[in-house]
């Protein structure tokens, strides 16, 4: 059975009284190419214990199946119950939870549903929720690696780096807990209904640790939003405005220790820079 053949998709769908839901992001994928190379450079073995988001049909599931010890996928629709059980048949080592991944504690199901395995994310992720989803999966601790499609906008500004527009505050965030890559892009014309824009597959790999030393990561953390709160203010105006408990004054003799023009905007600095502007501030607080 060809689970990417537009025919079948629909044969599967109708009896089942399944319509597309664009509050959920839906959009199957209907190039068979794609599951597979997605598969393909997840990098997976019989020692790999995987979570999938929105199998849809289960076309990427199958193909996660045939490489991984174990695949737990996570689907909010129920609509798709009968369709996954009767396109996974054949995939005994793959299992469907019907429910929001956003609602589950991860960790427990990493622990509950893949032990003794690799646990990574590979999925063709719901547009409409991708930031919290990438969020969710990085805050467990659990994952090794994640391989995901998202919106090519938002891997380019995953993948950004400082001074463009793209860089931002989740730039940042992503980058401080994993390494990025761009794997390749996916037209619209491979999905049905077709979305408006192009889709990238990115991997990520998780750091075992934060790529610089920092004195409060929650500080960091809150410096790096301030920062990017108001782009066209110069970094001193733009964390006095947003950053409560420190002075303008503080905040300035704290960018001049860094070594930092006084003229320097928030989206100019690297991780580093914000650890190292962190760092001074710590001081303060």
């Amino acid at each position: 059975m060809d689970l990417c053949d537009i025919n079948v998709i629909k044969s599967l769908l109708g009896p089942n009284g399944f319509h597309f839901s664009k509050s959920m992001g839906q959009n199957f994928l209907t190039a068979g190419w794609v599951p597979e190379r997605i598969a393909l450079e997840a990098g997976l073995d019989e020692g790999t214990g995987v979570l999938e988001i929105g199998p849809g049909v289960g076309c990427l599931t199958v193909q996660l199946a045939k490489r991984a010890g174990r695949v737990v996928a996570v689907e909010l629709d129920k609509h798709l119950e009968p369709v996954l059980a009767e396109t996974l048949a054949e995939s005994p080592n793959a299992e469907v939870i019907f429910g929001d991944v956003l609602k589950l504690e991860l960790p427990a199901l990493c622990a509950e549903k893949l032990p003794g395995l690799r646990p990574v994310v590979c999925a063709n992720l719901p547009y409409n929720i991708t930031s919290p989803l990438l969020s969710a999966f990085l805050d467990a601790g659990c994952f090794e690696e994640l391989t995901v499609m998202v919106q090519r906008e938002v891997a380019l500004r995953i993948c950004a780096d400082p001074g463009t527009s793209d860089y931002g505050a989740f730039t940042i965030y992503v980058q401080w807990h994993a390494q990025p890559e761009i794997l390749f892009d996916v037209s619209p014309g491979c999905f049905l209904p077709q979305p408006k824009v192009t889709s990238s597959v990115l991997h990520l790999t998780v750091r075992k640790a934060p790529p610089c030393d920092v004195a409060d990561e929650k500080l960091f953390f809150r410096i790096v939003r301030a920062s990017f709160n108001q782009r066209r203010k110069t970094l001193q105006n733009g964390l006095a405005a947003g950053l409560p408990g420190f002075t303008k004054d503080q905040i300035g003799t704290a960018i001049a220790a860094c070594g930092f023009d006084e003229r320097v905007r928030g989206e100019d600095l690297s991780i580093e820079q914000f650890a190292q502007l962190t760092n001074k501030l710590v001081q303060f607080s």
